[in-house]
Formats: C-alpha cells, structure tokens, sequence
C-alpha cells in the first residue's frame, strides 16, 4: 500500500510539472501564465502540498484556515512586490518554508491552528513576493488570480493526500504515512537548497 501511495505521489508531482518555461503572456494570457507559474518551481510545488499536509495533520478547522491564511497573506506580499516595497532574503525564505513545513508534518508536533496559520502566513508573504517579482508583461491581477487558484489547487492536494492517508490507512500507520509525507517534502527543499 505504501509503494501505490508513493508512486501516486510521485506521479501527481511530475504531472504539475510538465516543463520549465513560464507561459508567455502575450500569447496564453495574464491569467494562464499566473495559474501554470506555480507548477514551474519545485520549491512552490513541495511548499504548497507541505501546506496542505500540514493542515491536514492539524485537522479540523485547520483544513480551510491554515491554506486561507497562506493565499491571503501570499496576496499581500504580491500586492507590495509591484507596488515596489522591497522584502531581503526572499528565495532563500522560500526554500526554507519547504524544510520547515515538511519537518512540522513529520514531527506532528501539537501546534494550534491559529499558530500553524501564522507561520504559513510568514512564509506565504515571501511567496507572494516572488510571484510579484516574477510578473514580467502579464496583467497583474490577472495573474494574481491565477496563482491564487493554483496554490489553493495545490492546497487542495496536500490536504487530500494528507486526510486520505488517514482515511484509507487507518489509525497509527495511516499518521505515520502523512508524518512521512512531510519529511520527503523537507528532504526535497534540502536537496533544492544545496543542489542549487
């Protein structure tokens, strides 16, 4: 059962990743370009899903805060890259909120929700900040919302891949599998922070 969960895993990862070129503008459209942007960068892809796992091992209200948090504040830091408000450290940020989400979801640690959504919420800010750094000739907010929707997309499958665990693996095992979930992500966001 562990070897199917992991290969469907992997397989959803590589599918929301079928290239490494940001869509053009100009010939897909403000709105395209910002909804594939996301799914171009690992880093975005393994932070979103840690999101979403992390929600989904707090539970409850968890489910729908924590990632409400991450696309709010995420906004907001996209709101001050084009108004031109500079934030220092942004990448190296990013690639720790991988490591440190992941490392979170594999330590289970039992952290409120409202504490779970302020941390997202710190790293969502740098997010929303290189997606507004990155905003080249596409219509801002047209753009904004299509990340937006692709991150909630992204939310979605790692509160999915999180509460199905649980679901279909019940009891410790079904935890363990979410606890693991978590530390490949971190694991990932080191291998991104030290390959590159």
């Amino acid at each position: 059962m562990i070897k199917r969960l992991s290969v469907a895993a992997a397989a959803t990862l590589l599918a929301t990743a079928p290239a490494f070129a940001h869509l053009d503008p100009a010939t897909h459209g403000s709105f395209m370009a910002g909804f594939s942007h996301p799914f171009f960068g690992p880093d975005h892809i393994l932070a979103m899903v840690a999101v979403g796992l992390w929600a989904a091992s707090v539970g409850g209200r968890a489910l729908w805060a924590v990632p409400l948090a991450f696309v709010a504040t995420m906004a907001l830091g996209f709101g001050a890259a084009i108004f031109g408000m500079p934030l220092p450290f942004v990448e190296p940020v990013i690639l720790a909120s991988v490591i440190f989400i992941g490392v979170m979801v594999a330590l289970a640690l039992p952290i409120p929700t409202a504490g779970v959504a302020g941390v997202v919420a710190f790293f969502a800010l740098f997010h929303g900040h290189a997606h507004g750094g990155e905003l080249g000739a596409a219509g801002a907010w047209e753009f904004a919302a299509g990340f937006v929707i692709a991150t909630a997309v992204l939310h979605a499958l790692g509160v999915g891949l999180g509460v199905g665990s649980g679901v279909l693996l019940k009891g410790r095992f079904g935890q363990n599998v979410l606890r693991a979930l978590g530390g490949l992500a971190a694991l990932g966001g080191a291998w991104l922070a030290f390959a590159g």
